[in-house]
């Protein structure tokens, strides 16, 4: 339970003793959005860990911060993301896509379904924007990613993804 206490014994190479540490449990709160900000007077950057409850919003609370510093050009970091709720991953898509466009098309053994921007972009498309991936970017982080670079509106940079891309429905 949260606020009680466990001791853990280590035993580290060179050293003879076996070390005790007592260790408070607490919650531990991943934040989707764990950095945004300025590179310099004109390039926002924004990291995206995980696509959660509230990625959309955290993700356009950055942009609107961005816009308001004077950014230019955008930097979209998806490194080492392993995805998450599509939902998320449509409402962070939508941002940077104009009403109509298809993000993303899903066919299942009994259904199928397809998802559209629904608003105007929130960043102006004139901004350039750049993505970046690697082979921890996963499932969501690749539907986004992937959605950004279809219709032209960003660019991909980094390795290859991990190849997921998939949606996962609990039963």
């Amino acid at each position: 339970k949260i606020g009680t206490d466990v001791t853990i014994s280590i035993v580290r190479s060179g050293h003879i003793e076996i070390m005790d540490f007592t260790i408070t449990r607490d919650k531990i709160v991943i934040h989707s959005v764990p950095y945004s900000g300025m590179l310099n007077h004109d390039i926002g950057y924004i990291k995206v860990a995980q696509f959660a409850k509230n990625t959309g919003r955290d993700v356009k609370l950055a942009i609107e911060k961005l816009q308001s510093q004077g950014m230019k050009k955008l930097i979209l970091d998806l490194r080492y993301n392993p995805g998450g709720l599509l939902s998320q991953a449509i409402e962070v898509s939508d941002l940077f896509l104009d009403k109509g466009k298809v993000i993303v098309s899903t066919k299942g053994r009994t259904q199928q379904s397809e998802a559209r921007a629904e608003n105007k972009a929130l960043v102006d498309p004139r901004i350039p924007i750049v993505t970046l991936i690697n082979e921890g970017s996963a499932s969501a982080s690749e539907i986004v990613s992937g959605a950004l670079q279809d219709w032209d509106r960003s660019l991909l940079m980094g390795q290859t993804t991990f190849g997921k891309g998939s949606v996962q429905t609990i039963y």
